[in-house]
């Protein structure tokens, strides 16, 4: 299938493109930016033409598929666009700024019947994938708290030319972005939260600056949930060494996730932690198993509901940051 990418703003461009150049059942064909500079620098790395008019992608019914790396306040507009010129949607988290939008781009996808998956890496983990089958299994019994950490230093690693962090500039711009830290790569404990304990009651939000950017780099969103379990998302731009860690704590048991080693303990182990050595295998990437999905092989991944929830997520926690009150789902 010939896939088109739409948009070089994200990080992840080059990822996701480069993932499509290797997938033998695909074809990247061309790229669009509404910064043509920008696009064609992209385009020329990736040894495809720069598309420089949006339509004649809608319009060409030879793409069946786009990989979305706009920024994320183009999301609306593109999903939209592209559902109803009936291309397969790939996109990168989140999904949109606010609940209507989102709701929107839903019913675009839904009556179009295109495939669409947006990107949730962290569930294809080994790692992951172990601490939700020992969660559903009931062995750590009734869940009543989560915490995920997860964090980089983008906004603080030294860098050749003395200057601190390796995130772009865009990334600080609110009005491309919708937020700092908590939006981007908090998207993942979010969505991480929602896997494991479904939809949330309230939540309350502490995000905080360490550097001097415009959006927060430094973010804790903790969520209620209709059972009386806490969930916790953490992430930041600000923090290196350890960058993940995951923890499920029930009323039989626990377990962590401590970058790649797992640990658990419950009746089984005597109540002892062990280390958890025989992990699933890791899940195909949410690009080639869309790919895979748009080939009629096999469902794409993370679909438009559930691109939908962490939507409402973050919508929640930056509610509550900016009024400083809990947000009520």
């Amino acid at each position: 299938m010939k896939i088109a990418v739409v948009g070089a703003w994200h990080v992840h461009t080059m990822e996701y493109a480069t993932a499509i150049q290797k997938n033998p059942n695909a074809e990247l064909c061309c790229l669009w930016d509404d910064n043509e500079e920008r696009g064609k620098a992209t385009a020329e790395k990736l040894g495809v033409p720069f598309q420089p008019d949006l339509q004649a992608i809608w319009d060409d019914p030879t793409i069946e598929g786009i990989s979305v790396t706009t920024a994320t306040n183009q999301h609306t507009e593109v999903l939209i666009a592209a559902a109803k010129a009936k291309k397969n949607i790939f996109t990168e988290k989140v999904l949109t700024f606010t609940n209507e939008e989102a709701q929107e781009v839903a019913k675009a996808v839904k009556e179009s019947g295109v495939k669409f998956t947006v990107s949730f890496p962290h569930k294809t983990w080994p790692t992951l994938k172990a601490a939700k089958e020992l969660v559903d299994s009931g062995k750590l019994g009734q869940i009543t708290y989560i915490r995920v950490h997860n964090c980089h230093n983008g906004s603080v690693a030294p860098q050749p030319d003395g200057s601190l962090g390796w995130l772009p500039p865009h990334f600080y711009d609110a009005s491309q972005t919708g937020g700092g830290a908590m939006m981007d790569l908090g998207a993942h404990p979010m969505y991480t939260l929602n896997w494991f304990m479904g939809e949330p009651k309230t939540v309350t939000s502490q995000f905080t600056n360490v550097t001097p950017r415009a959006v927060e780099d430094n973010a804790v969103s903790v969520f209620e949930f209709a059972n009386g379990a806490i969930g916790v998302s953490e992430t930041g731009f600000v923090t290196s060494g350890i960058n993940y860690v995951m923890e499920a704590c029930g009323t039989k048991g626990s377990v962590m996730i401590h970058n790649d080693m797992v640990e658990y303990c419950c009746e089984e182990t005597d109540n002892k932690v062990v280390q958890l050595t025989e992990l699933p295998e890791k899940s195909t990437m949410p690009i080639d198993a869309w790919i895979d999905a748009c080939c009629g092989k096999g469902e794409a991944p993370n679909g438009i509901d559930d691109a939908v929830a962490l939507t409402k997520f973050m919508v929640g926690a930056y509610e509550s940051h900016n009024t400083g009150k809990k947000y009520v789902f």
